[in-house]
C-alpha cells in the first residue's frame, strides 16, 4: 500500500478543520457589533505556529530529533486554526445584527443547509450564569442523538469572556466524512486573571480515526493553553497521537510541550516531551525531563541497536537537546540559544508545565 505522507494527511485535515474558509475570511467591512463578543481568541506568534504542509512533501514513517520540534509547530497551528474558526463564524453572525434574544433560520454559505439559531439571556453552563447564550443547529438533524447541535456560545461582555463549542459535522457537511465526531472547544477570558492580559484554552477531541499505515503520527485530540502578556505569548499543552511509534513496538504518544514567543521579534522557544499517552502524571520533571525527546529517542535506538555506533546515535539525536529555538521561518536548532534575544523566552518556559497525558488521550467535549 502506498503511504500517504504525514504532511499530505495534515493538509487534508486542516482543509476540513477550517471549512474551506480562508484564514482571513472573517475580516471585512465594519459591521454593527450588537451583543456578540468582541474577541474570543488569542493570536500565536508565527514562529510557533507554522503550516509544515507548505514546506514538506516526503513520506515519513518515523521521526528524528529535528522533526519532533518541527511537527510541534503544526500541532500548535492546528489548534490555532480551530480558534480562527470561531472568528470566522462570529464574523458571519454579525451580519444578522444580533442585539437581543432572537430566534432565526438561515441557509449556511458553507454547506447550503438550513440552520436554526437561538439567542437566550442568562443561560447556565458549567455552574456559571452567563449574560448571553447562542445555539446553532442543523435543522434536518435536530432529531439525531446530538440534537443537530453545531455550535454553542456562552459569553459575557464585561469583562469579555466566553466558551465556544463546535461540532464541525453539523456546522458544515462539506467535509462530513472526515469530521463526523470531532468536537472543538475554546475557553477565552480577557479579564486579566492568571497573570495574563488575556488567555484562551483550545481543546480538540475525537478527530477522525486514520489508518496508521497512512498517517502514523495523526492527532486525535489536543488541549493547549495560550496566554498573552504584553509582547509575550506563553503556551503549554499536549497533542495525542494514538498510533505514533518510533523504533520499538511502544505505541501511542503525547507531544507534551511548553513554549513562549515574541510577536514583534517573531521568535519562539519550546521544550517538548514524548510521554506515552497512558502516562498518568502532571509533574514537569516526568513529562519534559524523564520523557524528553533526547531520552525517548536514545532509549528507542539503544533498544533496537544495543551496540549502536556514535555515528548512528548522533544521526538520531541531532537537535534533540532542549529547548528548541524557532524563528519566523520555523525551527532553527535545539540546545544552545542562537542569540541572546531568545534567553528571556527560555526563562519563561521554565515555569510552565503540560497537562496530564492520560487526560488528553481520553478527552471528551460535549454540548450543554
Amino acid at each position: 500500500m502506498k503511504k500517504l505522507s504525514f504532511y499530505s494527511f495534515v493538509a487534508i485535515l486542516l482543509g476540513a478543520m477550517i471549512f474551506n474558509a480562508c484564514e482571513n475570511s472573517y475580516e471585512g467591512p465594519a459591521l454593527e457589533e450588537g451583543i456578540l463578543p468582541d474577541e474570543l481568541t488569542v493570536d500565536i506568534p508565527v514562529a510557533l505556529s507554522q503550516d509544515v504542509t507548505a514546506k514538506k512533501s516526503a513520506a515519513i514513517d518515523t521521526l528524528k530529533g529535528g522533526e519532533i520540534y518541527r511537527h510541534l509547530t503544526f500541532f500548535i497551528h492546528a489548534g490555532e486554526h480551530s480558534a480562527r474558526l470561531v472568528k470566522h463564524v462570529i464574523w458571519g453572525l454579525r451580519t444578522y445584527k444580533i442585539e437581543n434574544v432572537i430566534t432565526l433560520t438561515y441557509v449556511s454559505d458553507d454547506d447550503g443547509r438550513v440552520k436554526n439559531l437561538v439567542v437566550v439571556e442568562g443561560p447556565e453552563f458549567e455552574d456559571q450564569i452567563w449574560e448571553w447564550g447562542l445555539t446553532i443547529t442543523d435543522a434536518e438533524s435536530e432529531g439525531n442523538e446530538d440534537g443537530g447541535k453545531a455550535m454553542q456560545l456562552f459569553w459575557n461582555k464585561r469583562p469579555n469572556e466566553g466558551v465556544t463549542l463546535i461540532k464541525p459535522y453539523n456546522l458544515d457537511r462539506t467535509n462530513e466524512n472526515r469530521m463526523g465526531d470531532a468536537m472543538f472547544r475554546i475557553d477565552y477570558s480577557g479579564a486579566g486573571e492568571l497573570g495574563y492580559d488575556r488567555h484562551m484554552i483550545v481543546s480538540i477531541a475525537d478527530m477522525p480515526v486514520v489508518d496508521p499505515l497512512l498517517a502514523p503520527f495523526a492527532m486525535n485530540g489536543m488541549k493547549m493553553f495560550v496566554g498573552k502578556k504584553g509582547d509575550f505569548v506563553d503556551l503549554y499543552g499536549n497533542s495525542s497521537h494514538p498510533n505514533a511509534k518510533f523504533l520499538t513496538e511502544k505505541v501511542g504518544y503525547n507531544w507534551a510541550f511548553v513554549a513562549a514567543g515574541s510577536e514583534t521579534r517573531e521568535i519562539g522557544v519550546a521544550e517538548v516531551g514524548l510521554p506515552l499517552s497512558r502516562v498518568d502524571s502532571e509533574r514537569r520533571a516526568v513529562l519534559l525531563e524523564e520523557y524528553s525527546v533526547y531520552n525517548v529517542l536514545f532509549n528507542e535506538v539503544k533498544s533496537v541497536w544495543p551496540n549502536a555506533s556514535d555515528e548512528l546515535l548522533n544521526a538520531w539525536l541531532a537537535n534533540t537537546e532542549a529547548p528548541g529555538y524557532f524563528g519566523k521561518d520555523g525551527f532553527i536548532q535545539g540546545g544552545e540559544a542562537p542569540g541572546e534575544e531568545f534567553l528571556p523566552l527560555a526563562e519563561r518556559i521554565l515555569r510552565l508545565s503540560p497537562y496530564n497525558p492520560i487526560s488528553i488521550a481520553h478527552l471528551k467535549i460535549v454540548f450543554n
